[in-house]
């Protein structure tokens, strides 16, 4: 009798992922709930030592692929060395599996394993062994420490108005948002654009000493020019993918982002620390971009994060909702995404955030977001955005709130990063407590837009 040949990991993988419309649109989604069945039930039993020797993406084609391979410590990853991916699964849920077996391990895990794994999760066990894990990084204050729940205050404007991402910047930090990072999105990429946005947002941290960090979302090429000509930059963006030629339709590549880091912290404006990268991903960008490899697009999105790991990044965040229902149908799909990605990238190292959103033509509402917010919030999310009325009125589609992150903290009792904290309670935005204080004329803070040109 001939034996049956086992199916490629890569296909393996794929069939074996919850139902996404991404992955039926690439043709690599299993045809029928039963074939998932089956396939889980298959991918449960493979040994985590063959995610070593057969890569879902040739090594000799693709950078990312021998990062990943080539940087994987073995030390690290002993103890777990014996297991299936079943075996992963259920250990991860046990609590010999604390935070500090966590963190060793990280550097002995490779996306693959972790994608695998979390391909045998259900919501809760995704919420669970993300709760366990904890990364903490520092810029000017100190983010992902056990009990805070930091925010990313984005305020956006459809013109680059200097007066308008002040007004937005200041509704922001009365309600406790923005320890994690003001970071804009430009609408115009222009070099002279970006200057003035982060001169305009480095005025405002310095002159009320707040102890947080800006960024200008431009391409990382047009932030090291920015450097070059004596821009008060704190963070480099950049958004990363999880294949080379994915990064190379980003124009990245990871000599490009050695480079980056270097010129970013050869400028020394952090005061605690000095992680100064700020990535976002998101599921369905290889595909979008004709690079996945016949790789199924949550499997490529923990690649991406292989790509963030490596240079010891301040925030990561996946925008789970933001490529659109050809990649996530519904909210019963970006509420999966979600809790796979921020479970996924903290399995690994890095300081989760996720931008809880949707565009306007995918089968989602608020009430999805409201349910995936609190769901991240219990699985210890390190941030999320926080967005004028949870619309974008820039990138046209809806996120969260500044009142969504207040709802957060007071219903878990989750403080901003401790600086941070310090500093709005200083300035009367928050009570000893941590509690929101109701804004008077005579707070300090309304001043912020004054001077603004």
């Amino acid at each position: 009798m001939t034996a049956t040949p086992r199916p490629p990991l890569k296909e393996l993988l794929a069939k074996a992922s919850p139902l996404r419309s991404g992955d039926v649109l690439a043709g690599l989604a299993a045809a029928t709930e039963e074939e998932r069945v089956r396939a889980q039930m298959a991918l449960a039993d493979v040994p985590l030592t063959r995610f070593l020797h057969e890569c879902v993406v040739p090594y000799e084609e693709d950078e990312v692929t021998r990062l990943i391979i080539d940087g994987h410590d073995a030390q690290a990853f002993a103890p777990v060395s014996s297991f299936s991916v079943g075996q992963l699964r259920d250990w991860l849920l046990t609590d010999a599996a604390d935070a500090d077996t966590l963190a060793a391990l990280a550097p002995g895990l490779t996306p693959e394993m972790v994608a695998a794994a979390s391909k045998l999760m259900r919501l809760q066990d995704l919420i669970l062994v993300a709760s366990k894990c904890r990364v903490v990084t520092r810029f000017r204050n100190t983010i992902g420490l056990p009990g805070t729940f930091s925010v990313r205050l984005q305020p956006n404007h459809p013109t680059d108005d200097l007066k308008g991402i002040a007004a937005s910047t200041l509704d922001g930090l009365c309600y406790g948002c923005g320890d994690a990072v003001i970071g804009v999105n430009p609408a115009t990429d222009s070099l002279d654009n970006i200057i003035r946005i982060s001169e305009m947002l480095d005025g405002l941290i310095t002159r009320y000493g707040i102890p947080t960090q800006s960024c200008v979302l431009t391409h990382v090429t047009t932030t090291m020019e920015a450097i070059a000509r004596g821009a008060p930059v704190d963070l480099c963006f950049q958004s990363i993918a999880g294949t080379q030629q994915a990064n190379a339709s980003f124009g990245v590549s990871l000599a490009l982002l050695q480079e980056a880091l270097e010129a970013t912290r050869s400028l020394r404006r952090g005061t605690v620390g000095n992680n100064v990268m700020y990535f976002e991903t998101g599921q369905g960008s290889a595909l979008s971009a004709g690079a996945h490899h016949g790789v199924d697009q949550q499997t490529l999105e923990v690649r991406a994060y292989a790509v963030a790991r490596r240079f010891e990044p301040l925030l990561v965040n996946t925008v789970v909702g933001f490529i659109g229902p050809e990649y996530l149908y519904n909210g019963k799909q970006i509420l999966r995404a979600g809790l796979e990605d921020h479970c996924c990238g903290k399995l690994l190292g890095l300081p989760m955030g996720v931008d809880v959103c949707y565009t306007n033509h995918a089968e989602a509402d608020q009430d999805d977001m409201d349910a995936l917010l609190t769901l991240l919030a219990t699985a210890g999310c390190t941030f999320i955005m926080g967005i004028p009325g949870a619309d974008d009125i820039m990138l046209n589609y809806q996120s969260t709130s500044f009142h969504d992150a207040a709802y957060v903290r007071r219903l878990l009792d989750r403080k901003p990063a401790p600086e941070f904290a310090a500093w709005l309670e200083a300035v009367g935005v928050l009570d000893p407590r941590g509690a929101l204080v109701p804004m008077s004329p005579g707070n300090r803070l309304l001043a912020l837009s004054d001077g603004i040109n």
